[in-house]
């Protein structure tokens, strides 16, 4: 897993290949004050979850200092 790192409005965000999407949509399909909102909540409780325009699902995790990691989530695959 090769790390990816980049700005994404004013926040350093990092994350593995699997994330890069994730990060791609934070960077490219949202604007300022909607991702804004994901990093304040992160700030806030250390993470927050998020889904991206094709149902792919993310975490947000603040890290110690001040930088954020991407990490993509498994979907459920259900019990039926």
């Amino acid at each position: 897993m090769s790390e990816h790192k980049r700005d994404v409005h004013g926040h350093t965000v990092q994350g593995g290949s699997s994330a890069l999407d994730g990060i791609d949509y934070l960077d490219h399909r949202l604007d300022y004050k909607e991702v804004e909102v994901f990093f304040d909540q992160a700030k806030r409780h250390g993470s927050v979850q998020f889904e991206d325009d094709k149902g792919r699902n993310y975490t947000i995790v603040r890290n110690q200092n001040a930088t954020y990691t991407i990490e993509r989530r498994k979907e459920s695959s259900g019990w039926f």
